[in-house]
Order: structure tokens, then C-alpha cells, then sequence
């Protein structure tokens, strides 16, 4: 009895110790792959729960999230040659685990690895720039080469570079009449772009109030072209009523003139001298007794 007891807790034992061997589990931040005696034969992104035959097979996992290189500060030379201290760092991902494993093995495999590539694009891209440029002005237009240059050489390692950045970049401990110097160039460039822009500025507002002043000039033309055009259609449609008014009975057309004459010219205090006879006052005569 014993005997069979103690079989079947071995049996027990073994099942679940084979049980635990063969399940590993793989977290939401977490990517592995599975090997079979040294060689390849999945890759697991998907977390959970998953099987592998027990002492023939083995996961490596790697972490599936962006992690951060920072690199220590170290010496360039510019464009200008001028030494700069840079402090730069960069974020990074595993995207291709076995092309990880195969390469570079580790994290702190990768480092090395993004240490020699990151700092090596940096100090080639910074070389082709002038300090003024590298510390204010075409900084991000340079990162995102630096980014882009770095992404190309670290695929090969089943790494995505995301980001490179300068965190800090400082003129090294010279003596401050050097420093004053460098300062004082700067200053001086930064002042002189600032003329440049601010010429171009007016000059494009004097080339815009030009194009105004046109435009004005043609709307008024045109303005006044389609007035006169309006005007001249008025008179002659007063011109063709008048006309029609006349020919319907002359004699009240005249009469009507008369008066409007009359109005126009007989205000209160005029005095006019005309003879008895005159057409003028045909109108205000008395009729003639017969």
C-alpha cells in the first residue's frame, strides 16, 4: 500500500513538474522567442499563457516597450570648428527579437552597440554645421537626420530608433575671455539675421501695399467706367421718353417744359426783363380775347 502510494505521488510530482516546464507566460510588456537546441522556432508577441516541450525547447524574452539610452556627455568639433560638449540620449524599441538575439543578445548588448552608431551619426551630422546652427537654429532639421541615419544602421540589429535629442549643449571650460568671444559671435549673427529678416519684412509690405494701391486704382476705373456707362443709358432712355412724350402731343410736352422752365428759373426775388412778346411768357399771358 505504501509502495503505491508513494508511485503515485512521484507520478503527481513528475506530471507537474513537466506541466511547469512546458507553460511560460508572457507579459503585456514582454515579446520572446522560443528556441530548440540553439535553433529558432517561433516568435511570441501575443501575451498569456504558452506551451514549449520541456528541456528541449527554451523562451527568451525581450522588452516589447520603448526604453531610453543615455549616453555621457563627450567632444565635437563643428562645421565652423568650433568644440562643443554634447549630452545626447535616444529612445529606442525591439522590433525583430530574433534578429536581437542573433546580434546583439541583450539589453546591455544594445547599448553598446547604440553608443558606437548614435554617437558616431552625431558627430558626423554636427561636423557639417556651424555652432549657431547646431545650438538655435536647424537643431531639429539635424536630430531628425540623426534619427533617421541611426533607424537604418540599428535594423540591423532588430532595433527602431525612435528619437535621438540633445539634451545639453555647452561651449567646455575655457577661460572667459574665449567664452565672451564665442558669446559675442553669436550675438552678433543672431543680430544679424534679425536685420535681415526685418528687411525683407518691409519689403514685402511695400511690394503688398504696391499691388493694393493697383487694385484700388483698377476698381476705381472700373467703378467709374460702368457709372458713366449707367448714366449715359439714363439720358438716353430720358432722351427716348421725352421723345416718345413729345410725338403723343407736342403741345403738352411744350407746356410741361414750360413749366419746369418756369420753376428752374423763377425763384422768389428774380427779377427778369423780357419783352411783352417774348415765348417765354406765352403761358403766363392772358389769352387773347377774340
Amino acid at each position: 500500500m505504501n509502495k503505491k502510494l508513494i508511485g503515485i505521488t512521484v507520478f503527481i510530482v513528475i506530471i507537474t513538474a513537466g506541466l511547469a516546464t512546458s507553460l511560460f507566460t508572457i507579459d503585456e510588456t514582454e515579446q520572446a522567442i522560443v528556441t530548440q537546441l540553439g535553433k529558432f522556432v517561433r516568435e511570441v508577441k501575443q501575451p498569456g499563457l504558452h506551451l514549449k516541450i520541456p528541456l528541449i525547447q527554451r523562451e527568451h524574452k525581450f522588452e516589447a516597450r520603448v526604453m531610453e539610452y543615455d549616453a555621457a556627455a563627450a567632444d565635437i568639433i563643428t562645421d565652423d570648428k568650433k568644440k562643443l560638449v554634447i549630452d545626447n540620449y535616444a529612445r529606442w524599441k525591439i522590433i525583430d527579437p530574433l534578429k536581437f538575439y542573433q546580434t546583439v543578445g541583450s539589453v546591455i548588448g544594445a547599448q553598446l552597440r547604440l553608443d558606437d552608431i548614435v554617437f558616431s551619426e552625431l558627430r558626423e551630422e554636427l561636423a557639417r554645421h556651424s555652432l549657431t546652427e547646431i545650438v538655435s537654429m536647424n537643431r531639429q532639421e539635424i536630430m531628425d537626420k540623426v534619427t533617421e541615419q541611426c533607424s537604418q544602421k540599428a535594423s540591423d540589429y532588430g532595433i527602431d530608433v525612435i528619437d535621438v535629442r540633445i539634451k545639453r549643449a555647452d561651449l567646455p571650460q575655457e577661460p572667459p575671455e574665449v567664452r565672451a568671444s564665442v558669446f559675442g559671435r553669436m550675438r552678433a549673427e543672431r543680430q544679424r539675421m534679425a536685420k535681415k529678416y526685418r528687411s525683407e519684412g518691409e519689403e514685402e509690405a511695400v511690394m503688398i501695399q504696391a499691388k493694393t494701391d493697383k487694385a484700388k486704382t483698377i476698381l476705381l476705373a472700373d467703378s467709374k467706367m460702368k457709372a458713366e456707362k449707367l448714366k449715359g443709358e439714363g439720358d438716353a432712355e430720358a432722351v427716348r421718353i421725352y421723345a416718345g412724350a413729345y410725338e403723343k402731343d407736342p403741345e403738352f410736352y411744350s407746356f410741361v417744359r414750360t413749366l419746369e422752365a418756369y420753376e428752374n428759373s423763377l425763384s422768389e426775388g428774380t427779377t427778369i426783363v423780357l419783352p411783352s412778346d417774348s415765348e417765354f411768357f406765352q403761358y403766363l399771358s392772358p389769352p387773347k380775347s377774340e
